[in-house]
C-alpha cells in the first residue's frame, strides 16, 4: 500500500516556495515510494486599460513587474525540483500553467483530483498558500499535506509517530483512510478522541477506529483527552506539543458559500498555524 502519484505545489507568487520546502517534499515522496510531480502556475494580472492610472502609477508596469517575478519563480522553483527529484528517484513529470492570480487556488484544485496526494509547502504569510490548501481541500476530492518549512523532517525518516484525530465524523474516517499508506510505515500510531468538545463524543469512541487500523496491520494506541472547555483546536495544539508527532492526520471540515469557506476551528488552525505536518481530507 503506497501512494504512487504525488503532486507537488511550488508556488511562485507573491512567496514563492523555497528550494529548502521543495528538497522536504521530495525527501516525503522518496520515504513514500512514490514518484512527484512538480506544478507550477505562473500568475497574470490583467489591468483594464486606464491611460490616468498608467500615467499617474505606472500601474501596467507595475503589473508586468509582478507578472515577470512569478515566471522567474516558475524557472527556479522547476529547475531546483527537477534536479533534486532526479537525484532522489522520485521525479515524474512537471507541470506548468497559467491562471488569474485570484484563479490560482482552483487551478491546482483542479489539476490535484488526479494524484494521490498533493503536498503543499507553507512559506511565507500563508495567506495565497492557505487559499490553495482551502481549495485543494475540499475541491479536489483527494488528500492534502501541509507543513512548514523544517517541519517534515521526521514525515521523511519514518515516521515515527502518527496522530489520528478521531471524532466518528465522514471526513475523519475518509482522512484515516487516505493516510493508511503512511499509517502502515509508522513506528507508533494514536488515535486521538476529544471529549467534552462535541456532544456525540463518547469515552470508547476511538475504538472503532483502532479496530479496522488492527485489521490493516496497524497497531493503535487510542488516547482520550478531556477538552475541560477549551476549543478543539487548543486541545489539539496542546495534544501535539506534549507528544510531538511526525504527522497528524485529521478531517477537514468547511462548506462552501458564495465562494468563501466558513472553516470549522481545528481545519483553520491546521490550515493557518500547523503544528506539525497535518494530512488533511474532507
Amino acid at each position: 500500500m503506497t501512494y504512487i502519484d504525488l503532486l507537488l505545489h511550488i508556488d511562485t507568487y507573491p512567496t514563492p516556495t523555497t528550494p529548502a520546502a521543495i528538497d522536504e517534499a521530495v525527501a516525503i515522496a522518496a520515504a513514500l515510494g512514490g514518484k512527484l510531480t512538480g506544478l507550477v502556475v505562473e500568475v497574470e494580472i490583467p489591468v483594464r486599460s486606464n491611460r490616468l492610472a498608467d500615467y499617474l502609477i505606472g500601474l501596467s508596469a507595475m503589473a508586468e513587474s509582478e507578472e515577470s517575478r512569478s515566471r522567474k519563480a516558475c524557472r527556479e522553483g522547476l529547475d531546483h525540483f527537477i534536479k533534486t527529484a532526479a537525484e532522489a528517484g522520485v521525479f515524474q513529470a512537471t507541470l506548468s500553467k497559467k491562471a488569474n492570480h485570484y484563479d490560482v487556488p482552483d487551478k491546482v484544485a483542479a489539476l490535484a483530483r488526479t494524484y494521490d496526494l498533493s503536498i503543499l509547502p507553507m512559506v511565507g504569510g500563508f495567506d495565497g498558500q492557505m487559499e490553495v490548501a482551502d481549495s485543494v481541500l475540499f475541491n479536489s476530492g483527494r488528500p492534502v499535506l501541509v507543513y512548514h518549512v523544517g517541519q517534515a523532517r521526521g514525515l521523511a525518516h519514518g515516521p515515527d509517530l502518527v496522530v489520528v484525530a478521531w471524532d466518528g465524523s465522514r471526513s475523519a474516517a475518509r482522512a484515516m483512510a487516505d493516510a493508511l499508506p503512511i499509517l502502515v510505515r509508522a513506528k507508533q500510531v494514536r488515535i486521538l478522541t476529544v471529549l467534552n468538545e462535541k456532544p456525540h463524543m463518547a469515552p470508547n469512541l476511538g475504538e472503532g477506529a483502532r479496530r479496522h487500523l488492527q485489521m490493516h496491520g496497524v497497531s493503535a494506541v487510542v488516547d482520550e483527552v478531556d477538552a475541560a472547555g477549551d476549543k478543539i483546536g487548543v486541545v489539539l495544539e496542546r495534544y501535539i506539543k506534549t507528544h510531538k508527532p511526525d504527522l497528524l492526520v485529521m478531517g477537514g471540515y468547511g462548506h462552501s458559500r458564495a465562494r468563501e469557506f466558513l472553516l470549522g476551528g481545528a481545519t483553520e488552525q491546521a490550515l493557518r498555524a500547523p503544528p506539525c505536518p497535518v494530512l488533511l481530507s474532507h
